[in-house]
């Protein structure tokens, strides 16, 4: 089985083949559809070598001018073999250890990586659009983050431009009720990042009960690895029981801390020695002053492409967290 291009593909030091050249000037676009449709990189990853496949294979029977627009036809390809998958994704699911937050994006100063240049939507969006019916959430995401025309997504999906139309005012609608479309100010979420994981590693209760809102709640995804809780925790009492017990028993006497963009926003990625631990995200509320959600992935399945050594601000020493 021959493996899906990487962009910059080279074949004997000359530019490859125009049939992967076309692929590899889409991978960046094919991988920011398919990982917000299905939030996980490895899931994001295969589809996109069945793309591969599907795309060489339609080349075998035709030629590479018979294609119309190339682009076109591979986000088709592409989105409709993410929706095949999502039956098999929402299916592990089901069976998987406490809750499910998607993979996150780790950002470096200067991204090697296309993946992490690829147009993606918050992890706190990506929570809410696992709500969404696959359908809703392909419209949602072809619409409203990569500027899809209803008419193109009918051709992409299969559906009447007055379907999706409804699909989209249904996503959209959805997606408005659980998240306020306030967006904090960098400076202004950074600042809060900061105090937030300030006071959590440090055990300040005084202080989290004054940077969390009384309605927050904190999301913590460890898989089968690293277990934190089985279900998102609610309220500020119990969301800061939680984070000063997982401060002062669970988590190791001595994390280093980066501060780094993940999914586009600020936020905090703690190492074990060289090893990621775990990675922190904040969402606040729409003043802007409290923390309204707190997601925390340390599940290693999900961090295994974060790197220490990829550049980034760092807390001074280190910090201790028990």
């Amino acid at each position: 089985m021959s493996e899906s291009p990487e962009p910059g593909t080279r074949t004997g030091g000359a530019a490859a083949d125009p049939a992967t050249r076309v692929f590899v000037d889409h991978r960046e676009l094919l991988f920011g559809v398919v990982y917000n449709m299905l939030g996980s990189v490895a899931d994001t990853d295969d589809v996109l070598q069945e793309t591969w496949l599907s795309w060489t294979g339609r080349l075998e029977r035709t030629p590479l001018d018979s294609v119309g627009s190339p682009r076109a036809y591979l986000v088709r390809i592409a989105v409709n073999h993410a929706l095949s998958r999502r039956a098999a994704v929402s299916r592990r699911r089901e069976t998987y250890v406490g809750a499910w937050l998607p993979e996150p994006l780790v950002e470096t100063a200067e991204p090697q990586d296309p993946a992490l240049r690829a147009e993606s939507v918050s992890l706190a969006l990506l929570v809410v659009l696992e709500s969404l019916s696959p359908l809703e959430r392909a419209v949602f995401v072809l619409h409203e983050v990569f500027g899809y025309a209803h008419t193109e997504i009918a051709g992409i999906i299969g559906r009447t431009p007055a379907a999706v139309r409804q699909l989209a005012h249904r996503a959209r609608e959805h997606v408005h009720a659980r998240r306020p479309l306030y967006e904090a100010r960098p400076r202004v979420r950074r600042e809060a990042t900061e105090r937030f994981v300030e006071a959590a590693l440090g055990g300040d209760i005084g202080a989290l009960m004054e940077i969390l809102a009384p309605d927050v709640t904190v999301w913590t995804d460890g898989g089968t690895g690293r277990p934190v809780g089985l279900r998102p925790v609610r309220g500020r009492e119990k969301a800061v029981r939680l984070l000063t017990g997982y401060a002062s028993r669970r988590a190791p006497e001595r994390l280093d801390l980066r501060y780094r963009r993940v999914n586009g926003d600020d936020a905090a990625v703690l190492f074990q020695g060289d090893s990621p631990f775990a990675v922190m995200v904040m969402d606040l509320t729409p003043e802007g002053d409290r923390v309204s959600d707190v997601y925390i992935v340390t599940n290693p399945e999900k961090l295994g492409h974060v790197r220490k050594d990829d550049e980034g601000p760092a807390a001074d020493g280190g910090t201790d967290a028990g």
